[in-house]
């Protein structure tokens, strides 16, 4: 987001000294053979952290440009596009969505490595990937790479997967990124067995079908199922699930005169568990179905480079360390900063910060206010109608 703008510093001063020019008066690069070069140097810079507000300074070293008014030009150019936001005061930018989109197709200026952290060395960045509703799921890390491209490993491995952490992480975006083919079960307590096997459905002019269900579809097709909010379901209803998964790989359909499935190459199960929500029960024996236990928290880094304001960010982060140690029972994840962001683009910032902390529970809305508040310097009450 771009902060308010101060008064711009006088001419000559270190923050807004003009881009040294040509004797023609054009800035240096502009026009010339290398002005394509620069933008492209600058851009994938960027686009390499693009969780950073960066000076023209900064840039200009880490580019190896001989000329921070050149690059200040650029960066200017690109914050026009919409590729780049322009905080001010002293200027600095940090790449938008649209930037980083954009710096996907360009040509490389050098090789685009971002520090993977792992024994490996650096590996690239993965583009988004979309999710079947048309949004974009950006990959996190995941051991040695990321996490959209691991858990179709394991998948050909054969290794299930239990995701868990609290409502609104990614957890879902994650599996439905990876899997295109991806059929769910919405667990909840009313789940019964005939919800994953299938059951007689009434068919026009009397009568009645047997439709197979989602997990007969999965083992049929050899196709991805995910159990969402899977600790929901009562344990007696999961147990359809053990023999799929399995060295039998079968499911018998009591309903349907006993029929069998077999599952074909391809089949897998992965599930969601939200911790500490009322009702949810996660028993050894669905525990023990699961090779990997991973733990999906709210990526901070990325809910910035999504536009979340950096005070909203560091109020969550301060609410989410509150809900870890019992202090509080709410705490806004990336589900609700990214419906922040739209609520501020088209209501303003004061009614999206009433809403994020309208929409809390009602005995954690003190709380929320509070933090929201502290980290914005803006007093905040739930959003409400005003008068006419």
């Amino acid at each position: 987001m771009t902060t308010p703008h101060p008064p711009v510093p006088p001419a000559g001063s270190p923050q807004n000294d003009p881009a040294p020019t040509s004797g023609a008066g054009t800035p240096t690069g502009a026009g010339s053979g290398r002005s394509g070069y620069l933008y492209r140097k600058v851009a994938l810079h960027l686009a390499d952290h693009p969780d950073q507000i960066l000076k023209v300074g900064e840039i200009t070293r880490a580019i190896g440009a001989p000329s921070s008014g050149a690059v200040f030009e650029v960066l200017k150019k690109m914050a026009a596009a919409g590729h780049a936001t322009h905080h001010r005061a002293p200027h600095r930018f940090q790449i938008t969505q649209a930037g980083i989109d954009a710096a996907g197709a360009l040509p490389p200026a050098a090789p685009r490595t971002r520090s993977s952290g792992s024994a490996g060395g650096r590996q690239s960045r993965p583009a988004p990937v979309p999710r079947p509703n048309g949004t974009l799921y950006h990959p996190r890390r995941l051991g040695k790479g990321w996490d959209v491209e691991e858990l179709r490993r394991l998948r050909t491995q054969q290794v299930p997967v239990l995701l868990y952490g609290p409502p609104g992480t990614g957890k879902t975006a994650m599996v439905e990124a990876a899997f295109p083919d991806l059929l769910t079960v919405a667990g909840t307590g009313d789940t019964v067995v005939d919800d994953f096997l299938g059951s007689y459905n009434p068919v026009p002019g009397g009568g009645y079908e047997f439709v197979h269900g989602p997990l007969v579809t999965a083992m049929r097709g050899g196709r991805v199922l995910l159990v969402d909010d899977a600790t929901l379901i009562p344990p007696r209803v999961l147990a359809v699930l053990y023999p799929a998964m399995d060295g039998r790989g079968t499911v018998t359909i009591p309903a349907h005169g006993n029929e069998t499935v077999q599952a074909v190459d391809g089949f897998y199960i992965v599930a969601g568990h939200n911790p500490g929500v009322h009702g949810a029960v996660l028993t050894e024996a669905l525990a023990s179905r699961f090779t990997v236990h991973l733990h999906v928290t709210t990526d901070w880094d990325l809910a910035r480079q999504l536009g979340v304001p950096r005070p909203v960010v560091a109020a969550a982060i301060d609410l989410n360390a509150d809900l870890a140690a019992g202090k509080t029972v709410w705490a806004p994840q990336l589900r609700e900063l990214l419906g922040f962001v739209k609520v501020r683009d088209q209501l303003g910032m004061s009614a999206a910060l009433a809403n994020l902390a309208g929409i809390a529970p009602e005995d954690a809305r003190d709380d929320v206010t509070a933090a929201l508040s502290r980290h914005t310097g803006t007093p905040i009450t739930a959003l409400a109608l005003g008068k006419r």
